[in-house]
């Protein structure tokens, strides 16, 4: 309650409003009004659930919409989470961060008000309820993909101090009408102070896009986001799981499926087959040789964020054609994606349906019975399809 009550000390009383530096405006919402927005929290306005709480859709008396993320039950940690939360999201402003709206705190309540993305999630539309409809065509995926790493980059190198997002996944890519990305979620995130290098943490984070040296020893620094990030682009690339069931008691993580076609130059078969081999071989090529940097399991063989960007735009020195040996196969010294084995308990705890949380899932709430007629936007709620699932 102490971290949470220093940040309102530096942000005003509530109902007030308030300004970063850059003069984005957000306030303090009342509990009442958020009730009134989401229909009293109602089940059909719920966008998804994870190991924080919930997130429903609602809308303000002025017709605009968001999106407000309620804790789920009270405790220090969860406190801690929600006032790491509010207080990054009230420092950054960004074009590929999620912004801030606002925020409740009453009583035991305590909510984070979101600007609404229409399109929800990456997720959504890889793996839940929008993935049939195929509506990620090669371009939107290259520009989700550079979005979400302009995002990455601004957090590693130009926020102040640097901030580790140590949860990148496709469920934290959220997207907008015109599709750009915008990264979210930030209930896990840790600041770096000026000098340090890396800090050592309990490990959060979501199985399948954890880097080694995190999973293993609690050491994060921001190259653990960079390897999230090429898991992230794998997934994105193919349309596959971070981690499949391929049957009874046998995983299979992404790294491990991708590796030979890596090795053996197959970049084609890489591609989602949703898109019908509509894509830019010139833009595959740079997107693996990235994928492939990323998710190397030596921390210092990685890029930087910074580097990440220009080589998803095509701006590096030198080429992102992968080199070739006397058989026309990849030479594996240049283009090469690192395996990396989870323990047996770590697979049993993912229960292959997506990545799961460290914290697992939770349960989802029972919601007060709806007292307003605000209407959700068209396919939201669970009636009308499977819906995608936050943290």
């Amino acid at each position: 309650m102490a971290l949470f009550a220093k940040f309102l000390c530096c942000t005003g009383a509530a109902g007030g409003d308030a300004s970063d530096k850059k003069g984005s405006t957000w306030r303090i919402f009342s509990l009442k009004e958020l009730h009134a927005a989401t229909n009293n929290f109602n089940y059909d306005n719920k966008l998804g659930e994870g190991g924080f709480g919930s997130v429903y859709w609602g809308q303000l008396w002025d017709g605009s919409n968001i999106a407000v993320k309620r804790l789920k039950v009270w405790s220090t940690k969860a406190e801690m989470e929600f006032a790491v939360e509010v207080e990054i999201l009230g420092r950054v402003r960004h074009k590929n961060l999620l912004s801030l709206r606002g925020y409740c705190a009453e009583g035991q309540e305590r909510l984070i008000v979101y600007d609404y993305m229409p399109n929800l999630s990456l997720l959504s539309h890889l793996h839940g309820q929008y993935a049939s409809d195929s509506l990620l065509d090669w371009r939107r995926r290259m520009s989700i993909a550079i979005g979400s790493a302009e995002g990455l980059a601004y957090l590693h190198h130009f926020a102040t101090p640097h901030i580790i997002h140590r949860d990148v996944k496709a469920s934290n890519v959220l997207l907008d009408s015109n599709f750009d990305a915008q990264v979210a979620d930030f209930g896990f995130a840790k600041l770096i102070p000026d000098g340090a290098t890396h800090v050592t943490t309990r490990v959060k984070g979501t199985l399948g896009y954890l880097a080694p040296e995190y999973a293993m020893w609690g050491k994060v620094s921001e190259s653990c986001d960079v390897y999230s990030f090429g898991i992230l682009l794998l997934e994105l690339l193919s349309g596959k799981k971070p981690i499949e069931k391929l049957g009874p008691g046998t995983k299979r993580t992404i790294v491990e499926w991708a590796a030979p076609l890596v090795f053996h130059g197959k970049l084609d078969e890489l591609v989602d087959p949703k898109l019908n081999g509509k894509f830019e071989e010139e833009e595959l090529r740079r997107v693996v040789k990235v994928a492939t940097m990323c998710a190397q399991n030596t921390p210092e063989n990685r890029p930087t964020m910074l580097e990440v960007v220009e080589l998803l735009k095509g701006e590096d020195k030198e080429s992102s054609a992968p080199a070739k040996d006397a058989n026309g196969l990849q030479d594996p010294d240049k283009l090469k994606l690192d395996t990396v084995k989870y323990g047996d308990e770590l697979l049993a705890a993912d229960e292959g349906s997506e990545s799961n949380s460290a914290s697992g899932p939770l349960p989802a709430a029972d919601a007060p019975p709806a007292t307003t007629t605000t209407t959700a936007p068209s396919g939201l709620g669970p009636k009308s399809k499977e819906k995608a699932r936050g943290r």
